[in-house]
């Protein structure tokens, strides 16, 4: 009789004959039906005929994902197998969406007419960042060597987030806002990658200084309050995330990396105190903000009464609100609405996109495998073992949480415009790969999470006892 039992290292019953591949493969296919026949009906809609353009969008997607699942198979065999089913179906339906508005495009509604052919970029985009998840999982073997290079990658993250501002505006301004390097064959958002590398960066400053965060201050109405001498990490932050508002005429980034950074401090002190600090600093910065920057002052008053110029700067969110309200409950049906009449439908609108043609029904299905993907993230970091993957992995999903709620609470008015995209479902380049490095991370720390470890029983003789792999990072 053995002395060797296998149970995970998180202590979550595992089949070791890895069942879980197979069934995220199952689930990978039923993404693939869903998104070939939301393509067919998209295209029956629109042409009354169905072209190649079915055949091509639909195999790539399966050679894409087989790739990545072949992938996952390979480098991460224990990680959840739910993650890259959902970021499938959600790139699916993003691909059907910007195809949908490609052909309403060539239809020239509201008597426009733009030949567009974003779908066949998202695709090669889809290439690359699927190819970049299987490189992030062949190479990073252990997410906690990030760790040794955390001021490296917080220095880089800096980089990436300034270089933008100190460009000529010829060289980085598109739609006014200053966060881009345009090159002759394609643009490229730099803050897009800061944010991952500076929550790497900030995972590992937290776990290093934890006591610093922990030490407690004053007591002010039952809450215990940061001393002030440790403020200074988080001001820090706050102070960037001014200087990017003000130099880049970007609302979007220096909420999310602010948000972020306070939701992980939050995290790894479990102290209401800094949240309290931290929704104060972010008042101060917003009324400082909007005294200084005229831009911030122009999408305040749209985000108040976006009709008051309805055929100038509040055209765009007037027809967004137009467009949700015209999907009602159940939806115009795919391909069968005008989202083509909301400015920027594949970027920063397409969840107006969505609520027409699927109504609110289906955007709530949407928002659902966002909030899937949101707590198996969150999930993978409970159960990892390691303080710094734990921090990682809710840093990685705090920043997904906090971005759905943006660009959704940007489009349906519930906060002012910000100018961000919506995860695998917007078109864009930048946003695509940042979030495909993202996901491979998740997977890692998830494989780390869900892997047998070799134990012994209590007792055991020395001779059965079994020999155990130390990993060395």
């Amino acid at each position: 009789m053995t002395s060797a039992v296998i149970t995970p290292g998180s202590g979550i019953a595992l089949d070791p004959n890895r069942r879980s591949r197979t069934y995220e493969l199952a689930l990978l296919g039923a993404a693939t039906v869903v998104t070939g026949t939301s393509l067919a009906i998209v295209e029956w809609a629109q042409e009354q005929r169905l072209t190649l353009d079915l055949l091509k969008y639909t195999a790539a997607f399966i050679v894409l994902y087989a790739a990545a699942h072949v992938a996952v198979r390979r480098f991460a065999p224990y990680a959840d197998p739910l993650i890259l089913p959902v970021v499938a179906l959600l790139n699916g339906l993003g691909l059907v969406l910007i195809h949908r508005l490609d052909l309403g495009n060539q239809k020239g509604e509201n008597g426009r007419i733009v030949d567009t052919q974003e779908a066949n970029q998202q695709i090669l985009w889809t290439l690359i960042g699927v190819a970049v998840l299987i490189g992030v999982l062949a190479l990073l073997r252990d997410h906690r060597t990030l760790s040794k290079y955390a001021y490296t990658i917080g220095l880089a993250g800096l980089v990436f987030l300034a270089l933008p501002a100190v460009l000529p505006s010829s060289l980085s301004e598109i739609n006014g806002s200053k966060n881009w390097i345009k090159t002759p064959l394609f643009n490229i958002q730099p803050s897009e990658a800061s944010k991952i590398l500076l929550i790497i960066f900030t995972a590992a400053f937290l776990v290093s200084k934890r006591d610093l965060f922990t030490s407690a201050g004053k007591r002010v109405l039952g809450v215990d309050l940061p001393r002030a001498r440790d403020l200074a990490p988080l001001l820090l932050v706050w102070v960037v995330a001014l200087a990017v508002l003000g130099y880049a005429n970007d609302l979007g980034t220096p909420l999310l990396i602010f948000f972020t950074v306070l939701a992980m401090v939050y995290i790894a002190t479990e102290r209401v105190g800094w949240i309290v600090v931290g929704l104060s600093l972010a008042l101060i910065g917003a009324v400082i903000a909007y005294q200084l920057f005229p831009h911030l002052q122009v999408r305040v008053a749209v985000w108040k009464d976006p009709f008051a110029d309805f055929y100038g700067v509040g055209n765009q969110p007037a027809q967004a609100l137009f467009s949700l309200a015209t999907g009602g409950l159940a939806g115009t049906g795919m391909g069968s609405g005008r989202p083509t009449m909301v400015p920027f439908a594949s970027t920063d609108f397409i969840i107006a996109a969505i609520g027409e043609e699927l109504g609110l029904i289906g955007l709530a299905a949407v928002l659902m495998l966002f909030l899937i993907l949101i707590f198996r993230g969150f999930r993978a970091g409970l159960t990892v073992r390691d303080s710094f993957g734990k921090l990682l992995a809710a840093g990685l999903a705090s920043t997904m949480a906090i971005q759905l709620f943006v660009v959704v609470g940007g489009v349906t008015k519930l906060i002012p415009l910000t100018g961000l995209t919506t995860p695998f479902v917007s078109y864009g380049g930048s946003s695509l790969l940042t979030n495909y490095a993202l996901i491979a991370i998740l997977l890692r720390i998830s494989n780390a999470a869900r892997e047998p470890k070799v134990t012994r029983k209590p007792g055991a003789p020395v001779p059965d006892r079994p020999t155990e792999i130390v990993k060395k990072i």
